[in-house]
């Protein structure tokens, strides 16, 4: 058996923010938090229970430990992490607001240490030792040499046989429309599990009609056997073969949108790894709701909470 149930690689950051009626420009204080699709992921299979494993770079210094012992500290194995001297870390400040102003999130992660990993860093025997390898589009997008080490993963899984999980995970702050779709195109294609947002699969791929429709022309189009679309408030739609099963989101008091769709994800391997499809799309619904109940990027919840709010119908009343 492999030592791992999923691997990823890609880059974690600090996330400052201040709360909804603060604005960045004024703020004397930051909340501090660990950001990062991959690891949020990672992070959440760990705890409920699944080994995982994330690799990256950071700089070895107070603020990359900060990432790595954030991760551990939920699980996460990190001794594929490096740790590089006189580099820095990439950030994320987020203002969350009200209606009418939206949510603002701004980079500062230009040249980062994980920004610079390349293919001949990573660790490939390791990160194949798992019995699935999850990617994402961010990581693509970070740079020329980030983009070939996902084009460098999906050969080197296709070669040893790896199932991969691919997230497309559009950021127009990080890639234009064009390279976006030209990119993710390539980098997809047939992997064994696609995520996509409605969003995404209508504005980078223009994939039109209702929402199955567009679940399967996503399927045909980059040649996989399973796709989970997100429509937010409409739930998820999850096709595994000829057959394409919707799931309503849960209920839920929005306290911060990010990293919800992470959670989504990892719920969906939930119950892939189970062997269970349909479980994982209600697993995906759960693990989202509490993501967006919570603050921070990283879900926090442990086995009997969740095997709990899996079993629950939608009341708020525990007796």
């Amino acid at each position: 058996m492999p030592t791992w149930d999923v691997t990823s690689f890609g880059e974690s950051m600090l996330r400052l923010s201040v709360p909804a009626g603060e604005r960045l420009e004024a703020a004397d204080s930051l909340r501090v938090e660990t950001a990062g699709a991959e690891s949020n992921v990672c992070a959440a299979l760990a705890q409920l229970g699944w080994k995982t494993a994330w690799a990256s770079r950071v700089p070895d210094n107070p603020l990359g430990r900060r990432i790595v012992n954030s991760l551990r500290e939920l699980g996460v194995d990190t001794s594929l992490v490096a740790h590089v001297p006189g580099e820095r870390l990439g950030l994320n400040f987020v203002e969350f607001s009200v209606p009418p102003r939206p949510t603002e999130v701004i980079y500062d992660r230009a040249n980062s240490s994980a920004a610079a990993m390349s293919p001949d860093q990573l660790p490939w025997p390791d990160l194949l030792n798992t019995r699935l390898l999850h990617l994402t589009g961010i990581t693509a997008a970070l740079s020329e040499s980030a983009f070939a080490c996902v084009a460098e993963a999906r050969k080197r899984a296709a070669e040893a046989g790896v199932p991969v999980s691919f997230d497309i995970n559009y950021r127009s702050r990080l890639w234009s429309v064009e390279s976006a779709r030209d990119g993710l195109l390539r980098l997809a294609q047939q992997a064994d599990m696609l995520f996509c947002k409605l969003d995404d699969a209508q504005l980078l791929f223009g994939v039109a009609g209702d929402h199955k429709q567009i679940v399967r022309r996503l399927a045909g189009l980059f040649g996989v056997p399973m796709v989970v679309m997100t429509c937010g408030a409409h739930g998820v739609y999850g096709l595994q073969g000829d057959e394409v099963e919707h799931v309503p989101a849960r209920k839920v008091t929005i306290l911060d949108r990010i990293g919800a769709g992470d959670a989504m994800s990892a719920g969906v391997l939930h119950g892939w790894l189970k062997g269970n499809f349909a479980l994982g799309l209600r697993a995906g619904t759960t693990l989202a709701a509490l993501a967006l109940s919570q603050h921070g990027d990283m879900v926090r919840t442990h086995p009997a909470e969740f095997e709990a709010l899996l079993d629950m119908s939608d009341t708020m009343i525990r007796r």
